[in-house]
């Protein structure tokens, strides 16, 4: 026991040293993970017979552009990394907003699908009018993703049924919705349509030129403002403050006057927006005509890693995204530096379960602040 100035015995405190700092932060257990995948990732290759530093050259290449075996340098690299990231970042959004309110969206793939699909028919049969025509698709896209999560969270809220197995279902029902819908269209094959007018490409002659032709489109500004608004609304608003409340305790967010299915409806439609949003920019800013969904893009699912590296918190999925996007980005140039190109998958799976280390970290500081009050004294390490 410590004590004052009159002598009198005082209650230890409990000082918080640099580990246990280190331990309490999600987001330095985040970059512990990360650096932890990549380290897995360089024994791998070395294991394989192959030269690590291949790996970190074609990752240079992707964040900068500087090709450091020749010397050169090419922008577009910039562009593509950028343009493979937006669809996570989107999708991560999407998961993370409703990890925040109590919620596991594991649907925002049918949720993209959905975007994606909306955004292919407005983008075919819309007003060829340079500006609105993109921006009714961006708007159809929105409102489609939302429409999809909102159904989730109304059944969720409404009759108590779980947002995980409904999400799970209507990936698949928005899957061959999108399927049957789009080959509905004349000129249509089981693998495209027609290709889209020019008024409804997402295009940027400004970033086109300064990435060296890429990829990179206007969809680049949507991502920034829906990165703002999910900051915004989860942090600054009585709407957002509502939602955790609803999530983290519901019966007491009933007591408290809040309408909890509006809470829990709302907060899968802004989730459902999200990755509708993602649908929109994959669908008119990476291809110049409608697809046939072949297969699930998966942008859905990698948003779920997306998310849980990031923290469920705004600017921690915008540098997730950012991250699982080059590692995306780079397997073209790994291939080309004999690095096999499912390293960065597994690069990429290691670091989504290294997160689960975050709650063996929170016991240690548990038990640590245990020991130190049990002592009585203080600790500052």
């Amino acid at each position: 026991m410590a004590s004052d100035t009159t002598g009198k015995p005082q209650p230890a405190t409990l000082r918080v040293g640099a580990l246990d700092a280190f331990i309490a932060s999600d987001g330095a257990i985040s970059l512990l993970v990360v650096l932890l995948g990549f380290l897995c990732g360089t024994v791998l290759i070395l294991a394989v017979g192959r030269n690590p530093a291949n790996m970190y050259a074609a990752l240079l290449q992707t964040l900068t552009g500087f090709d450091i075996t020749r010397g050169t340098w090419n922008a577009r690299y910039i562009g593509e990394w950028l343009t493979a990231s937006m669809p996570l970042i989107l999708c991560g959004l999407s998961m993370g907003f409703a990890a925040r309110t109590g919620l596991f969206n594991i649907g925002a793939e049918g949720q993209y699908v959905m975007g994606l699909t909306a955004a292919q028919f407005v983008a075919l049969y819309g007003p060829r009018i340079s500006g609105l025509h993109w921006a009714l698709a961006l708007l159809a896209g929105l409102v489609a993703g939302a429409l999809w999560g909102a159904l989730v969270g109304w059944l969720k809220a409404r009759y108590s049924v779980s947002e995980v197995v409904a999400t799970i279902m209507l990936n698949y029902v928005a899957y061959f919705l999108s399927r049957f819908l789009t080959q509905l269209i004349p000129a249509a094959n089981t693998y495209r349509t027609p290709a889209y007018p020019e008024t409804a490409l997402l295009k940027n002659a400004l970033f086109e030129r300064l990435t060296n032709g890429s990829r990179l489109n206007t969809g680049l500004f949507v991502v920034a403002l829906c990165v703002l608004f999910y900051w915004f609304v989860i942090e600054r608003t009585k709407l957002g403050y509502e939602l955790r409340a609803t999530g983290f305790n519901k019966e007491a967010a009933r007591c408290s006057g809040i309408k909890v299915t509006r809470s829990i409806t709302a907060s899968m439609a802004i989730s459902g927006g999200f990755a509708g949003l993602a649908g929109v920019i994959v669908a008119l800013g990476s291809f110049g005509y409608g697809r046939v969904l072949g297969g699930l893009d998966n942008y859905g699912f990698n948003g779920i890693a997306v998310a849980l590296v990031g923290n469920s918190t705004a600017g921690g999925t915008l540098l997730s995204g950012l991250l699982f996007g080059m590692l995306a980005s780079a397997q073209p140039l790994m291939q080309s530096r004999q690095i096999p190109k499912e390293v960065t998958w597994i690069i990429s799976g290691l670091v989504v379960v290294f997160i689960s280390l975050r709650a063996g970290f929170r016991m240690i500081a548990e038990w640590r602040q245990k020991r130190i009050a049990e002592k009585g004294g203080t600790r500052d390490e």
